[in-house]
């Protein structure tokens, strides 16, 4: 049974009425960089909680790859030529970022394939989970998703000197999704009830990519001191994905 950070902490607090933790622990509270804040006050300090290197690049190299081939989905089985047209750029920017990333880690001397095959069953089946009955729904899963991802990316990429800073300037680069919730809007408007389904979609959503979130960091179990760490970045990922939904006219 997943429990988040909220359940976790009320757990905590339960054991320290029974004598367990009952000294509090100073902790470092973390803060998402968004993806034009490069201030020292902003950056994010996921030394201890963040994977290996390699970890990190072979699942950011994947991710991007899942989302072209979702596009690339998309665009065969959509009729409407200009709507075509608006996924091929998303999906043209998702390839080149899936590109960039791994010239990254040839530069760096490594075998992308090697990198990002122990993380294709756990990304496809997380694709699988978030692909939706109706092209709608998954123009909307690969925009909350890679919205989501690519936030908790950057901040993690801090933690990895000049290549973090690398890999964050590839993810900063425009996605191309503008063209998709253009789409979802004029859906929407085209029928109201489209607007409570595809909310709905968006809330289902988030478990399944706050798990691949944390399923990326170091520590197959987080104590409490390791969920307060996280809690502002998990905070800061479910506010900004409440600001795509609303830019969509849908309740997150």
């Amino acid at each position: 049974m997943v429990k988040w950070f909220w359940q976790q902490r009320s757990e905590g607090r339960a054991g320290a009425r029974r004598g367990f933790g009952a000294q509090p622990q100073q902790v470092r509270k973390l803060q998402l960089r968004s993806r034009d804040e490069a201030s020292d006050a902003h950056r994010v300090d996921f030394e201890e909680l963040a994977p290996e290197i390699d970890t990190f690049l072979g699942q950011a190299a994947y991710l991007q790859l899942g989302y072209f081939e979702t596009l690339s989905e998309l665009i065969a089985s959509t009729p409407e030529l200009a709507e075509k047209e608006s996924l091929s750029r998303a999906a043209g920017a998702a390839l080149q970022k899936h590109e960039e990333l791994v010239a990254l880690i040839r530069d760096r001397g490594d075998d992308p394939t090697s990198l990002m095959l122990p993380f294709r069953e756990p990304l496809d089946a997380f694709r699988r989970a978030t692909h939706g009955v109706r092209p709608q729904e998954t123009m909307l899963s690969v925009h909350i998703t890679a919205g989501m991802l690519d936030d908790f990316y950057l901040a993690l990429s801090s933690s990895y000197g000049d290549t973090g800073r690398r890999v964050a300037r590839i993810l900063r680069a425009d996605d191309d999704r503008q063209a998709i919730v253009d789409i979802i809007a004029e859906t929407i408007g085209s029928d109201p009830e489209w607007k409570s389904l595809l909310a709905m979609w968006g809330r289902r959503l988030v478990g399944d990519t706050l798990l691949i979130a944390r399923a990326a960091l170091r520590p197959t179990t987080l104590q409490i001191a390791d969920e307060q760490k996280v809690e502002p970045v998990f905070t800061d990922l479910m506010g900004a994905h409440s600001r795509r939904m609303d830019a969509m006219g849908l309740a997150a």
